[in-house]
């Protein structure tokens, strides 16, 4: 089942001589249950990607559709209720509130809602992460590692279509970083979770089972390792 499909997509910042095209006619489809990297150079245009499909950015030209809705459909508001609801986004900065617990960060997306969550999916997503004995913990009282574990959690508590990583792991060590990983492993296997990595390390990149290179705003490369 396809959960992605981007067609003809360009994104065009600025007019007349400083005009820069981010992205230059990319065509990309992602099935459900697929764990994809995006690897390119700083400037190579994979993060207006990521935003874009995210409906955090809107294309200049071309289609992005998500889960059968298309986003250039989406007015503002919209795009920050489906964003919310069928897009889970984890930065490499964390993007925790600071004065709410480590439970009450994961399930910011569900209040928003005035939804309850299901207790049996969060605890089974807070044990995955290895955070259950963190949960009335302030951000400020937690590693980088578990900060990432965190903003993993709020991700992925509202069961998104597509969860989009940007540089996870770029504020961690490498030990971090190897956990981060298998945690998104674990999630794409365990919970069927479809991934969308964004990095610009190949050992990062190489845990995916399918490797997209971008430069200069084009795809140059798509390889299914397996």
């Amino acid at each position: 089942m396809e959960i992605l499909k981007c067609e003809g997509v360009r994104k065009v910042y600025g007019s007349g001589g400083s005009q820069v095209v981010a992205l230059d006619g990319i065509d990309l489809a992602v099935n459900k249950g697929e764990f994809v990297a995006v690897i390119g150079a700083s400037g190579s245009g994979k993060s207006t990607l990521l935003h874009i499909i995210g409906s955090v950015d809107r294309p200049t030209e071309g289609r992005v559709v998500v889960n059968g809705t298309e986003l250039s459909g989406l007015n503002r508001t919209q795009a920050a209720i489906f964003r919310r609801r069928k897009v889970g986004l984890v930065y490499q900065f964390y993007n925790l509130i600071p004065t709410l617990t480590v439970r009450k960060n994961i399930l910011m997306p569900l209040a928003l809602d005035r939804k309850k969550p299901n207790q049996d999916y969060f605890e089974q997503i807070v044990k995955g992460l290895g955070i259950a004995d963190r949960l009335e913990a302030l951000p400020n009282q937690l590693s980088g590692g578990q900060q990432q574990r965190v903003a993993i959690a709020r991700s992925l508590i509202y069961r998104p279509a597509l969860l989009l990583a940007d540089e996870p792991t770029g504020n961690l060590d490498r030990k971090n970083s190897k956990e981060i990983i298998d945690l998104l492993k674990l999630s794409n296997r365990n919970l069927e979770q479809t991934i969308l990595l964004i990095t610009h390390d190949e050992k990062v990149a190489l845990e995916a089972e399918r490797i997209i290179t971008v430069e200069d705003g084009r795809i140059i490369s798509d390889e299914r390792r397996r």
